[in-house]
């Protein structure tokens, strides 16, 4: 594949209005960042207002818990927002939920009005890591009947690529904050160290 596609890709996001066409009440601006040549991939769930506002994904505290754990695991945030890739289940900011109680998660519908667009994505990049964050990734690599504490720190292969999820890093999740829970993101950081050791990530 070739930076070529990759920027076709990205311009067709930039320029899809499917969920607007289909009556969601969404802010056009898709949200991504990164190039052809990554090995590495995360995928998040959608933005929120501050990556609207900076136009990079995981921006502020989520971006700077999750970017705790990629340090931990031997990544360098700079380095890492330049050389791979970061992106979402859905592209653009779905607005905040009914209840005022954070950012709404987008529908069955959106997912996949905007699934097109990511599998576009890992077929053209081809990362040997993905790392899922959040639910809503997840649920695209492993069953949704499992628990995120039967899911964290548990690493799997697909397509010869390695998946290794990590749970949302948002400060209004209280699951990261769980000391077991802790336990099984340390593992989750044990197993992406050690994939970039053994790949040479």
């Amino acid at each position: 594949m070739s930076s070529v596609q990759l920027k076709k890709l990205k311009q067709q996001m930039d320029n899809c209005r499917q969920c607007l066409e289909a009556g969601y009440s969404i802010a056009p601006k898709a949200i991504y960042s990164g190039v052809y040549s990554a090995r590495t991939m995360i995928i998040g769930q959608a933005p929120g207002v501050t990556e609207v506002e900076a136009g990079r994904p995981f921006n502020a505290g989520s971006g700077t818990r999750l970017f705790d754990w990629l340090k931990a695991a031997g990544f360098n945030e700079k380095k890492f927002r330049s050389e791979q890739y970061m992106t979402s289940v859905t592209k653009c900011f779905p607005g905040k939920s009914k209840n005022g109680g954070g950012d709404r998660v987008p529908s069955r519908k959106e997912q996949g009005l905007c699934r097109s667009y990511l599998d576009r994505e890992i077929q053209i990049i081809d990362p040997r890591l993905i790392i899922p964050v959040g639910r809503l990734a997840i649920n695209l690599f492993y069953p949704s009947k499992l628990s995120l504490a039967e899911i964290i720190g548990l690493r799997k292969e697909i397509n010869n690529r390695f998946i290794v999820p990590f749970p949302h890093p948002s400060g209004a999740s209280r699951w990261h904050q769980i000391a077991e829970n802790r336990e099984k993101i340390a593992q989750a950081i044990e197993q992406i160290a050690g994939l970039r050791a053994e790949l040479g990530l």
